[in-house]
């Protein structure tokens, strides 16, 4: 047990050093040299940056003080206060306890998040009925499908020889009919979508995903803004659920030929077969997780006080020591991402235009709030995406005239070194 009190030591100790890094260079930047926004706008988004960085901190103090209650006390306590025999219900219970227990300790800070830091910075809009009803759904949706995973997997551990490799291929597969219900079946539970109703926007679309050879089951609208102001688009699904979903912000904010360039950089990421990379990716991933934790020793689960290889001592273990895992791989998984963002780019530029692209990426960074500078560390950690500045070097948006023509006056300084 000490060893791995260590190891999580040092994973807490080094994510804490890496957002007070990150924090820190915020804090400086924010009052300096103003980099693709006003003046006005760069300082709210850095002051935005910094207090989502303080949270994440007291969050990351909050995730050490539970490691500690789970392996000093509380996996055992809670072993003991449910008194079940039939070993497969018991599993069930004893990991929707544990999930409900870390659900309610960190709740505060989504609260905080929501209703406090995004109503000053102006996007939220969610209202704390719609707040409460959107929590018990997501609730019942982990504790009706989380609770039939969990069964079957326990049955997998109890009754089948190498179950880490058949426990992977089970999980695995439902991760994929996730993404494959996802668009049709679970969001629209949350949001309302709606077709596309500009036809000449929807014939573009359409005639965009012709050209790049996606085949979608229709461009949606969902109603986001009821939740929050922010802009966003994705295709969900897989295989034939795929749909183009618009944020209706995004619809609202940006020009039809941004838009297009917005999807053509998605359509870059379809053209390239990321989602089947990142697939590949996380399938490697929880191998690898399924076979460290079908091998841990029997002496960690005695000196936390609870059996050796029950099903949900070993689910428990997965769920409170997987961060762990994720933290030191996520960096692999996100180097191939931003090469994969730099490609998607270059796609999108070529079909909807690389001027409407860049407006595109400028007019989300400002909309959205998002300060474009980081601490180096914290990019290799944390960025999926490289850092804006760099995407739109790479586009050739180098020239302070250009950069002037393109953001129509507004202050930019891409040439400032990180």
């Amino acid at each position: 047990m000490l060893g791995v009190s260590i190891l999580y030591g040092i994973y807490i100790v080094l994510k804490i050093y890496v957002l007070v890094m990150q924090a820190g260079f915020v804090a400086k930047a924010k009052d300096g040299k103003p980099v693709l926004m006003m003046p006005s706008k760069f300082f709210k988004a850095g002051r935005y940056s910094l207090k989502k960085e303080r949270i994440a901190i007291a969050e990351a103090f909050v995730e050490y003080i539970l490691f500690i209650f789970w392996m000093g006390f509380g996996l055992r306590w809670l072993d003991s206060v449910i008194d079940i025999n039939d070993p497969l219900i018991k599993s069930v219970v004893f990991v929707d306890l544990f999930l409900i227990i870390n659900y309610l300790l960190t709740l505060p800070f989504d609260i905080y998040q929501k209703f406090v830091v995004d109503e000053e910075f102006g996007f939220n809009n969610t209202t704390l009925s719609l707040y409460i009803k959107d929590q018990l759904k997501k609730g019942l949706l982990v504790l009706l499908f989380g609770s039939l995973v969990v069964y079957v997997v326990s049955w997998i551990v109890l009754h089948v020889p190498n179950w880490w490799i058949w426990g992977f291929l089970f999980v695995f597969g439902v991760i994929i009919l996730i993404n494959f219900l996802y668009p049709t079946l679970i969001a629209p539970m949350f949001n309302k979508f709606t077709p596309l109703e500009d036809e000449e926007l929807k014939k573009d679309i359409e005639e965009l995903l012709q050209k790049s050879g996606f085949k979608s089951s229709g461009v949606y609208v969902v109603d986001s803004s009821k939740r929050d102001t922010r802009l966003n688009a994705y295709f969900g699904g897989l295989g034939k659920s795929k749909r183009v979903v618009l944020f209706d912000t995004l619809v609202q904010k940006l020009s039809k030929n941004e838009l297009l360039a917005v999807l053509g950089h998605e359509l870059g990421h379809f053209r390239h077969k990321d989602i089947y990379k990142n697939i590949f990716m996380l399938g490697v991933m929880f191998f690898a997780l399924f076979y460290i934790f079908a091998n841990l020793p029997d002496s960690l689960y005695q000196a936390v006080g609870i059996p050796p290889q029950a099903p949900y001592s070993i689910i428990s273990m997965f769920l409170l020591l997987s961060p762990v895992f994720f933290f030191f791989f996520l960096p692999l998984i996100n180097f191939v991402s931003r090469r994969n963002e730099y490609a998607a780019d270059r796609y999108g530029s070529e079909v909807a235009g690389r001027a409407n692209l860049r407006n595109a990426l400028l007019k989300l960074v400002e909309e959205n709030s998002h300060f474009p500078l980081a601490h180096p560390l914290y990019i290799f950690f944390y960025h999926s995406h490289p850092p804006i500045i760099q995407r739109l070097k790479a586009l050739g948006f180098e020239e302070q005239s250009e950069a002037d023509e393109a953001m129509k006056g507004e202050c930019i300084g891409i040439d400032q070194d990180r």
